[in-house]
């Protein structure tokens, strides 16, 4: 991990100790980067925390052992041209006090060597899973860049929205409302405003 020190003078590594981890332990979601032996390192994994048991706890019973599902991954070119947004987007998670957690640090402009989770808010989970899903099986980097910048600018309420329009609908609802979105955040393949709308947003 790098040894970039923090505005309070620790290092990196014991910040994400003593202050990033154990909020990551309960964060609604988290952003998970590790290795994977069939996938080029590293391998961005987005999370959600469910409660087995959510309607139970709601209803004044225990609940189950919350857990985490994986909600999209991302690696290789795509991350690459992706990686600023995703900087923008977890640079303005914050902690509990309102602090903000500064995420972005784990993601230099060199090779990125951490490993681990990192905790993320509502806004920044729902906004990645999006992108990460968006992003499944496209060729056009620009197109897949292009949408990334685009869905960073939804509010919180707009990007949990179109997540649960892409997550909640059935295998066909679901597939139907991410073709569609893509075309809606990154235009057809091969269509020249495409570029000029990226030039534009980059700026």
């Amino acid at each position: 991990m790098a040894n970039k020190k923090s505005p309070a003078g620790w290092t990196l590594e014991h910040e994400f100790q003593q202050r990033i981890r154990p909020f990551a332990e309960h964060a609604p979601w988290v952003l998970r980067i590790t290795d994977h032996k069939e996938k080029p390192a590293p391998v961005f994994i987005v999370k959600k925390r469910f409660s087995p048991n959510g309607d139970a706890k709601a209803n004044g019973k225990p609940s189950g052992r919350p857990y985490l599902k994986e909600q999209g991954l991302l690696y290789g070119l795509p991350l690459r041209r992706c990686l600023p947004v995703i900087r923008a987007i977890t640079g303005r998670v914050c902690d509990d006090a309102g602090i903000p957690l500064e995420l972005h640090r784990f993601f230099n402009n060199g090779r990125i060597t951490f490993r681990g989770n990192l905790p993320l808010d509502e806004e920044a989970g729902a906004k990645l899973s999006l992108i990460f899903k968006l992003q499944e099986r496209m060729k056009d980097m620009d197109r897949v860049e292009l949408i990334a910048r685009r869905v960073e600018r939804f509010s919180r309420e707009e990007a949990t929205y179109w997540l649960t329009r892409t997550t909640q609908y059935g295998a066909e609802g679901n597939r139907w409302a991410l073709a569609g979105m893509r075309i809606m955040l990154g235009g057809q393949p091969e269509d020249k405003a495409v570029l000029r709308m990226l030039e534009k947003l980059r700026s």
